[in-house]
């Protein structure tokens, strides 16, 4: 019975330390996504230029088919 008790331990503490250790690279993901938003790195700088050079007709009729 005791050598159970040591192996749940045991046990309970690699899943505390799995736990804490996919919680830290949660929040190290979420504020690389943050300082990206930030940076401008998902700003669309190429579809103004281009959207000049499109006729009215294929902007019209792509919106009609959505």
């Amino acid at each position: 019975m005791f050598l159970l008790c040591i192996k749940f331990h045991n046990l309970m503490k690699i899943i505390l330390f799995l736990i804490i250790i996919s919680i830290t690279v949660a929040i190290c993901f979420l504020a690389a996504f943050f300082w990206a938003v930030r940076d401008g790195q998902f700003d669309d700088e190429y579809t103004p230029s281009v959207r000049i050079l499109l006729d009215d007709d294929m902007i019209d009729s792509s919106k009609n088919n959505s």
